[in-house]
């Protein structure tokens, strides 16, 4: 696959014809066209969509240059590595669970960013996609998250994959309810006091190659009849400080994001199943001094929200 014509397609699909990006690249358009179609045969794909319109991109196309893009960027930062001497960015890359304890450990860590050229990369997401994150997304540095039962189930994908995995914490989920909820005034909470109100649940609560109804099963209680299902922490956490009516299980949350949104949160009686976070990488990856500063954060916060022992 030549390089050059990676670049061409990559300008054809910015200007969006052949006539505009061969003046932006100087290059005759017979030329572009015959080094576009090259392109195309070399890879057995077809990248663009011709029309009266102009050349737009096909779903194969689309996706290659998202490859395309990724690839000329690395090539660029290594020339102007050995060629210019210009820096490289450091770079952060973590994928986690919705937990605010690694949130707020996250937010001191950014605060703690000095002024080099840096690109960090955040992202919430369950434990299948923290997986596929580190094995083909080029993510360094991922936090799962599962029950306890399936501990022999990960440890073995974990060794199957070439991963590494330390535990950052065990505990109980917790329930996080509005101030003025009237489970809040219970002095004691059991599942059956849940039945009448409503769940709001992460919308994607699934073990990677495990059958969807059996990890539901598991995860999400029978009882509850009324659940809404969102993917997004912020928009769960209006819910709950909107509703009365509502609750969600959470791992504990920092004091200060309960009271920000008059939120508290209460133990169940009846809740001993237990959880584990787990902080995972490839074993060839050494640990970078961003990575560093981002766990001793992530210790931080996990003392601050005070995990009570299991």
């Amino acid at each position: 696959m030549n390089i050059l014509h990676m670049r061409y397609a990559v300008e054809v699909a910015k200007a969006g014809s052949i006539n505009k990006a061969s003046e932006k690249l100087m290059i005759a358009q017979p030329n572009l066209s015959r080094a576009i179609k090259e392109l195309e045969a070399d890879l057995g794909i077809v990248i663009f969509d011709r029309s009266a319109k102009g050349m737009g991109l096909t779903a194969t196309g689309e996706e290659f240059l998202g490859y395309a893009r990724k690839i000329l960027g690395q090539i660029d930062a290594v020339d102007r590595l050995y060629r210019e001497g210009v820096p490289g960015k450091q770079s952060f890359s973590i994928s986690v669970p919705r937990a605010c304890y690694i949130s707020e450990a996250f937010s001191r860590f950014s605060l703690a960013l000095t002024d080099k050229p840096a690109e960090i990369f955040y992202k919430e997401t369950n434990s299948k996609r923290t997986l596929s994150n580190l094995m083909h997304a080029d993510y360094k540095l991922g936090i799962v998250r599962y029950a306890g039962n399936y501990e022999k189930y990960y440890q073995a994908m974990l060794e199957e994959n070439g991963l590494v995995g330390e535990q950052i914490t065990e505990f109980h989920y917790v329930l996080l309810l509005q101030v003025n909820s009237p489970l809040a005034q219970k002095e004691e909470i059991r599942f059956t006091d849940l039945r009448p109100y409503i769940e709001i649940a992460h919308a994607d609560p699934f073990v990677p190659s495990l059958p969807m109804a059996e990890v539901k099963k598991a995860e999400l209680p029978d009882d509850i009849e009324r659940r809404i299902f969102v993917f997004e922490r912020a928009s769960q956490f209006e819910l709950l400080s909107e509703n009365d009516q509502t609750f969600m299980w959470v791992s504990p949350v920092p004091q200060k994001l309960l009271d920000r949104y008059g939120l508290v949160q209460r133990d169940c009686l009846d809740n001993r199943r237990i959880y584990r976070d787990v902080l995972v990488h490839r074993k060839s990856y050494h640990l970078s001094e961003l990575d560093l500063l981002f766990i001793k954060e992530l210790m931080r916060s996990k003392k601050d929200c005070h995990f009570a022992p299991v």
